[in-house]
Parts: structure tokens; sequence; C-alpha cells
């Protein structure tokens, strides 16, 4: 009975010796184990008896605790605004600095000047969160100017790209960004900013309408870029309505914004923060790898040059200048090789068609448009895309055309004939293209009516209207209120265009025709081209 109660206890620390081994190979092998908790780094004391004479479990040494990384200071978390526009960066500004980067050339290099502005905005929206606002009328002026510098010179940037490009073919595209880019001032706006974002995408359309019309059914990716471009107003004026309906509010318990610029400029950022140091290797473990030896040198030997003669025409002016020398390494043609003097030769020689194959041919010549009489007729269309009205392909149409406008809607008129449309409320513009005995009545516009391509056309201005534009019109009646007498019409290449003026005391309408005929002379004085208007006296 003795004899079993041994054993048991025998097995039993038997047991005890190999789990304290194997969780001592844990403890070395993960995680360091205190050093004031011995119970596992020790092996257990075995009772007196015959099993002291089993041999004792191997120690494993502990190695050293690695040195705690050094905490970096938790960062201070972005306000819910700049997050939002961190967003309108990454979805709407960057869709059109995409679509800006597919076609390339001068629009990707202007786009990138844009993507720039925005920003350097987003740090000005951040500083504006933790400074108080500096005194415009004071002595914090000069500091007010620098927050603005870096938006200022983005903007600056994007006019510039248009005014020394003015001969190139994106002209147009060029223009739209530069009358839009003026929406980055929003932030200098206190009351209503989100008016200056529409206001900037009604100046921007006026070059941008033009893209789309020449471009809607020849290039998809210009229509793209243009609406990729107006959609950064759209989600631009939304984010002001939200977070900044009346002007950026500053930070009134905030620190001075010098002090808050300059910390934000010199505050490292988690890119820059150092790694921390690799853990030892344990006490008793393998020495680490050596370190990588140098990288094989490419050993690149220097070929002699062949010939030292000189290339282009000074070789040829040199090989001239030696005389009969010039043909002695020629080799001299016998006659049973001359094609002149062996007719068998010359039957048998054919000329290669190569050069045949690869000339380039002749451009065709384009192919005129069918008249309009011979054109499929298209069903009428009125509708409203986003900002933007498409009213087209009405003909005779028995009732005005009615539409209620806003201030950022542009209106694009395209075939309609003997139709009268009236536009309700303030647009940004109206754009008109080839159509007959077309009759507008408008209230008001922010910039423009362009026509192009009209005969016998009609307009009656009710409120202002800026600017007219005619171009390649035959006749063209044009009424103007007591508010819009200061309107600028530009026309070219057009006749038969009257203005009437409400004048006298009756307020009766005075017709007034527009010049169609103009006399240019040199004048030897003035060292110019002289330019008279023609009047026909009967």
């Amino acid at each position: 009975m003795a004899q079993n109660n041994m054993h048991n206890l025998v097995t039993l620390i038997k047991r005890l010796e190999a789990a304290t081994t194997r969780l001592e190979d844990i403890a070395s092998s993960t995680i360091e184990l205190p050093q004031a908790v011995p119970a596992l780094t020790a092996t257990l004391a075995t009772p007196s008896g015959p099993s002291s004479t089993t041999s004792p479990t191997p120690h494993h040494p502990v190695s050293a605790l690695p040195p705690p990384a050094p905490k970096q200071a938790p960062q201070e978390p972005l306000p819910e605004s700049v997050e939002e526009f961190d967003v309108f960066i990454s979805q709407s500004v960057d869709k059109y600095v995409q679509a800006s980067n597919k076609l390339g050339g001068l629009i990707a290099e202007q786009a990138s000047k844009v993507l720039q502005g925005f920003k350097q905005q987003r740090r000005f929206l951040l500083i504006s969160t933790k400074a108080k606002k500096p005194d415009i009328n004071g002595s914090d002026m000069v500091i007010y100017q620098e927050l603005l510098k870096p938006i200022n010179e983005a903007l600056m940037a994007v006019g510039n790209i248009k005014e020394s490009n003015r001969g190139a073919p994106v002209f147009s595209q060029l223009s739209a960004v530069a009358e839009g880019i003026m929406v980055l001032a929003w932030v200098t706006v206190d009351n209503k900013p989100f008016k200056h974002v529409e206001e900037s995408l009604g100046s921007a359309q006026f070059f941008g309408n033009r893209v789309l019309k020449e471009h809607k059914d020849k290039n998809p990716d210009q229509v793209e870029w243009v609406q990729a471009f107006y959609q950064v107003f759209r989600d631009l004026t939304e984010y002001v309505k939200q977070y900044f309906p009346n002007g950026i509010p500053w930070n009134p318990k905030g620190p001075p914004a010098a002090e808050v610029a300059k910390n934000l400029d010199t505050a490292p950022t988690p890119a820059t923060a150092a790694p921390p140091p690799p853990p030892p290797p344990a006490a008793g473990g393998a020495p680490p790898p050596p370190p990588p030896g140098p990288p094989p040198v490419l050993q690149i030997k220097d070929q002699p040059t062949t010939s030292s003669k000189s290339e282009g025409m000074g070789a040829v002016f040199s090989e001239l200048n030696k005389g009969e020398g010039v043909t002695r390494g020629l080799r001299k043609v016998d006659k049973s090789e001359m094609t002149h003097k062996n007719p068998a030769l010359r039957a048998g020689s054919t000329v290669s068609d190569r050069d045949s194959s690869t000339r380039g041919k002749s451009p065709a010549p384009g192919k005129k448009p069918k008249p309009e009489s011979m054109r499929v007729k298209k069903p009428p269309k009125k509708e409203l895309d986003g900002n933007k009205w498409t009213i087209e392909n009405f003909d005779k149409h028995p009732e005005p055309i009615e539409i209620e406008a806003e201030m950022s809607h542009s209106i694009l008129i395209s075939r309609c004939n003997q139709t009268t449309i009236i536009v309700k409320g303030k647009a940004n513009a109206v754009t008109i293209e080839n159509t007959q005995r077309l009759s507008l009545v408008i209230d008001s516009l922010v910039s423009t009516v362009d026509v192009v391509k009209s005969s016998n056309f009609a307009l009656q201005v009710l409120g202002t209207l800026p600017t007219i534009l005619l171009d390649q019109l035959d006749g063209a009646q044009v009424y103007l209120s007591k508010e819009s007498t200061s309107t600028r019409i530009f026309s070219s290449k057009s006749a038969g265009i009257n203005v009437n003026v409400l004048s006298g005391e009756d307020e009766d309408y005075k017709e007034i025709p527009l010049p169609g005929q103009i006399c240019s002379y040199f004048d030897e004085e003035k060292g110019d081209m002289v330019n008279e208007i023609v009047d026909h006296a009967g």
C-alpha cells in the first residue's frame, strides 16, 4: 500500500515539473513575465524521498524587458466642418481633377491649381475653428492677408494660365475655370456666402455652356468635364449653407490667428513620427543576421567612339572640301552592271511599292450638313437637368412656353421656330441657336443673352440685362425697359438689327438701327486704321 502511494507521488511530481517547464517556455517565447512573480520561473521543490534522485528541470533564462516606446500625444480630433470639407475635396473636387487629367494639357495643369486652392482653403477653415477672428480694421489686417495669401496665389495662378494661352483651342475651358475660381473668395463673405458660390457658378456657365454646346454630340469627355466642374459649385453651395450660412464664425475664445497658424505649420504629422525601435533579442538566443553588404556595382566599360567626325551640315561641307578625294572611297561600276547598257537588267528590275504603301492619303473632303428641311425632326423637349434648362425642337407652338427660373439656372434654346418663350424670375444666362421667328420675353438676367445663327429674332426685357451678344443674325428686334437702357449690345456678322428704347414724356418706344456697314481707311497722321459708321440719308 505504501509503495502504491509512493508511486502516485512520483507521478504527480513529474507532471508538475512538466507543467512548469511548459509555462517557462511560453513565458520566454511570448510575453516577458515580471521579475516579481518567481512562481512560474523557478523549478518546484521536490519532497525528500526516493524521487529526489530525479534530474532537475533545466532553467530557461528570461530576457530583460524592452524599453517602453515613447507615447505620442493624442491627435486633436478635427471639427466636423473640416471633416466634411475633406469629404467635399475627396469627392467633388477630385472628380473634376480626374476628368481634367483625362483631357490633359492645359486643362489638367489648371485643375491642379484649383485643387491647390481648395487645399489652402481647408487650412484657412481649420485655423478659423481654433483662432479668434483678426481685427481687419486694425493691426491684424496684415495677419489676415497672410492667411489669405496662399488662396490668392492659387487664384492668380488659375487666371494666369488662361491669360497666357489666349490662342489655345481650349480657351473656352480655361476661361470657364478662370471665371469660376473666384468662388474661393466665399470665406471672406460674412452675409450668406453661399450666394457668392451661386454667382460664381453663373460666371463659369457663361463659357461652360459654350463648351457644352460645342461638344454636346461630339466629345463626351468634354461634357463630363463640364458637368464635374459644375458639380463642385453645387456641392460647395450645400456645404456652405449647412456649416457657414452667415459666414465663418471663428473661435471667440481662441488664441490669436498668427499663433495658431505658426503652430499648425510646425506641428509634426503622424507620417513623420519616427518608428519605434525593434525589441532586443532574447538572452541566449541566436545572434542577429549580419547586415546586407553593399549593392553590386554595375561596371560599364567605356567603349571607344568609332568615329570622331562631325555630324550634320558641317560633315557635308567638310567632305566637299576634300575636292577630288571625296570620290576616293567609291567603287567603280562594271559595264555588265549598268542598266542603261543592258536591257535585260532593266526588264528584270522592279521598283518597290513600299513608298506608295506608306504614303499617307489625302484627307477626304468633309461632308456638308444636311439642310433643315431634310433633317429628321426630333420630338420637342423641355426639361431641367440640375441647373440647366433645355428647350429645343418646338415648331409653331400655339401657346407661350413659360419657365420658372432661379438665379443659378442657365437656359439653352435650340432649333425652335415660330415660338414664344417667357422666362419668369431672375435667371443666370440664356443661349439661343438655330432659331427662326423666335420671341423671347425675360424679367432679368445675371449675365447675358447669347444669340447665334438665327433669323427674325425678337427680345423683350422687362427688368435688367447687362449684355446681349448677337452673332450671325438676319433681322432682330430688341425692346429694352427703362432699367435696361444701359445694356451693352455686341453684334457681329449680323444685319437688320433694331433696338427699341423708351423715350419722351409719353414713354413711347423709339427704334434705333444698329450699324451694319463700316468704312475703314488708313490715316497717315495717326498712323493707324480709322473705322467710321456709314450713314445712309434718304
